[in-house]
């Protein structure tokens, strides 16, 4: 009790076919391939490419120096007048 039967999921589909069409459904599922390859690409040249790693010159290049920090208040911050 509580599981789906194979004749439960052929009326689902069903209805989903009539709603959507089967154009739309082929569309969707096509999407939805390239969408998965993509991902699959992306981790697969992650795995092969090395961490990019900062050097301690850049970090301390893109660092703002403390005396040059805004010190105007941020928005919520702001009272209302």
């Amino acid at each position: 009790m509580g599981g789906l039967s194979i004749w439960h999921w052929l009326i689902v589909l069903v209805v989903v076919v009539l709603v959507f069409g089967t154009k739309r459904l082929g569309s969707v599922g096509k999407d939805l391939g390239e969408a998965v390859k993509g991902f699959k690409k992306g981790i697969q040249d992650d795995d092969t490419k090395p961490p990019a790693r900062l050097s301690d010159e850049t970090r301390d290049a893109n660092a703002a120096p403390q005396d040059q920090r805004s010190t105007t208040p941020r928005d919520d911050e702001r009272t209302p007048r």
